[in-house]
């Protein structure tokens, strides 16, 4: 199928992989990528969303607001 017929029909396409369908998905005639489901083995060693929580830190300046140097390099 087409990039544009999956991101078309994305929801029932879900669907269909959940039930254990594989679709190849193509721009044009070049096939780009396939979409299927996950294995149980994939299920489990993927990490949940918050597990990483702990895992993440940032210094005290991270959200300080930018200098003006810094504004200027990113065109502000």
């Amino acid at each position: 199928m087409t990039t544009h017929e999956a991101k078309t029909h994305l929801s029932k396409l879900l669907s269909r992989v959940q039930a254990g369908e594989q679709f190849l998905i193509c721009r044009g005639d070049t096939p780009l990528a396939v979409l299927s489901g996950l294995t149980q083995e994939s299920e489990r060693t993927r990490p949940r969303i918050g597990t990483v929580t702990s895992q993440v830190s940032w210094s005290e300046d991270a959200f300080r607001p930018l200098a003006d140097v810094e504004l200027a390099d990113w065109g502000l």
